[in-house]
C-alpha cells in the first residue's frame, strides 16, 4: 500500500474540504496542542488512503504555499470522472486541466485545492508490471 502524506496550513479546514470535494470518508484524526491535526487518515474506496496533518516546523512538514508551489499531485482512479468533477468543482476546487478524454483512452481532469495541493482523478488503471 502506497499512502501519500500532505501537510495544511488549516488541516482542520483541509479535512472538511477534503470529504466535501473527493469524497473521502475521514478515519483516525489526531489533534495537536495548537488547534491543528498532529495525523489524520481519509479513506477514499476500499483500498485508498491519504494521511494529512497541519504544518510542522521541522522542515518536515510544510505546505506547496510555503515552498513555492506545487510539490506533487496525487492521482485518484475513479469508474466515473464526471460525477468526480462535478462534486470537485462544486465545492470550489480550482481546475487546473478540464474534464477531457485522453489519447490513451482515460476520461480524466486536474483540480488544486485550496492549499496548493494538485489532484488529479481519472479513469486510466495502468497495466500491472510484469
Amino acid at each position: 500500500m502506497l499512502c501519500p502524506t500532505l501537510r495544511y496550513q488549516d488541516a482542520p479546514a483541509a479535512l472538511d474540504w477534503l470529504e466535501r470535494a473527493f469524497g473521502f470518508r475521514r478515519g483516525l484524526v489526531v489533534p495537536d496542542d495548537k488547534g491543528g491535526i498532529a495525523h489524520a487518515e481519509l479513506h477514499l474506496g476500499e483500498n485508498g488512503l491519504v494521511m494529512l496533518g497541519s504544518v510542522r516546523a521541522d522542515g518536515f512538514g510544510q505546505a506547496p504555499g510555503q515552498l513555492g508551489g506545487i510539490t506533487g499531485s496525487i492521482y485518484i482512479r475513479t469508474e466515473d470522472a464526471d460525477a468526480a468533477h462535478a462534486r470537485a468543482l462544486a465545492a470550489g476546487a480550482e481546475l487546473v486541466r478540464p474534464l477531457q478524454t485522453t489519447d490513451y483512452g482515460s476520461r480524466d481532469f486536474t483540480v488544486r485545492d485550496p492549499e496548493g495541493h494538485v489532484w488529479s482523478f481519472g479513469t486510466y488503471w495502468p497495466d500491472p508490471p510484469v
